[in-house]
């Protein structure tokens, strides 16, 4: 009882892992969880920008992640509206389908009806840690560094205010052999009485890279299933190259579209460009075993989700499957009257003369 006792106070209490990019640690006993975490990758085949935004449950007031990047990295706070605007694009296409015997919602099953919805890099002498720069943007206080040595970069965070968890120094060596840098960011409300909760501000962070990627490895510390959804801006549709250890990537999205408001600003104009949403589970965090890189398909085949709208088939307001049972109750009818009409004929014909 004691154990069982213990098991469920420490699954309670623990840090709760969860961040799709990084790693993200509450403060002290505290619980936060990564609910969702989406971001807008925008590519133009030199430099990547990334817009990510994460809803988060929980009880901390602090917390905070780390997110390496391949290049020199500049961040800004991003807009939410960003996000609204690329799901307005996005949105499934609503169809209709007809169904043709009654459901449980239908007469005579039921008298109601339902609706069915369905950059410069450290050199040989520079410092294990070096302080790109640090701002203060909104609830967030973001610190952009280099590491030479994944130990001293650990430290560094810890004695900054920067709660990482114990096994972050082995899971950063990757990153130091192939000379990132990282965006670490604390979130720190200016109410300190409130909890971290909801959509926090987004976060958009820019570096030169020649290929388009998507840090996840770090994800692989995370203690609780994770939740990803990517909008891809690019010359070409997209797609990731593996799916590193998580369920199957599914497009929800995919085709050309005009950029407008936000996400011309985040394009850089009007000109046309290839959006390709993507969205993948990862049941069990573990098993991540890299980065996301993405490329361009074969061909620029566009996609667009559809969501169905069941419904019952009719003829002038009259359901189809009534009509055909009561036209074939009426053919069958008059087949039998046809048959017996015959029959008494025949029997009329086979009778004597009468006085014969």
């Amino acid at each position: 009882m004691f154990a069982l006792l213990a098991t469920q106070l420490g699954s309670l209490v623990g840090p709760a892992y969860a961040c799709g990019c990084g790693a993200m640690i509450p403060d002290g006993f505290s619980r936060i969880g990564v609910a969702r975490e989406t971001s807008v990758l925008r590519w133009d085949g030199r430099i990547e920008q990334i817009v990510m935004r994460f809803r988060v449950e929980g009880d901390a007031r602090k917390a905070a992640w780390i997110m390496p990047v391949p290049g020199r990295a500049t961040v800004e706070l991003g807009k939410a509206e960003l996000f609204t605007d690329l799901g307005r694009l996005t949105v499934p296409e609503r169809r209709t389908r007809g169904y043709f015997w009654p459901r449980e919602h239908d007469w005579p099953f039921s008298s109601g009806s339902g609706d069915g919805v369905g950059a410069a890099m450290p050199g040989a002498g520079a410092p294990p840690v070096g302080v790109v720069g640090r701002e203060r943007l909104g609830d967030f206080d973001v610190a952009r560094l280099t590491a030479t040595d994944p130990d001293a970069l650990r430290r560094w965070l810890e004695a900054n205010g920067f709660t990482m968890p114990a096994g972050l120094s082995a899971e950063l060596r990757p990153y130091v052999d192939q000379k990132w840098e990282y965006v670490a960011v604390r979130l720190a409300p200016r109410d300190r009485t409130k909890a971290l909760g909801g959509d926090l501000d987004p976060l958009r962070i820019r570096f030169d890279s020649d290929r388009l990627v998507y840090p996840m490895r770090l994800s692989r510390m995370a203690k609780t299933p994770q939740s990803l959804g990517l909008y891809v801006l690019a010359e070409h549709r997209m797609e990731p190259v593996s799916p590193i250890g998580g369920a199957p990537p599914t497009v929800a999205f995919a085709g050309t579209v005009t950029p407008r408001d936000s996400v011309a600003e985040l394009t850089g104009g009007d000109r046309p460009v290839f959006l390709t949403a993507i969205e993948q589970e990862f049941p069990e965090p573990a098993r991540i075993d890299g980065d996301h890189e993405l490329r361009a398909t074969a061909e620029d085949t566009p996609y667009r989700r559809a969501v169905y709208h069941d419904e019952l088939m009719t003829v002038g307001g009259v359901p189809a499957w009534l009509l055909t049972v009561a036209g074939a109750a009426v053919a069958a009818l008059a087949l039998v009257l046809g048959f017996l009409g015959a029959k008494r004929r025949k029997a009329r014909s086979g009778r004597p003369l009468s006085g014969a």
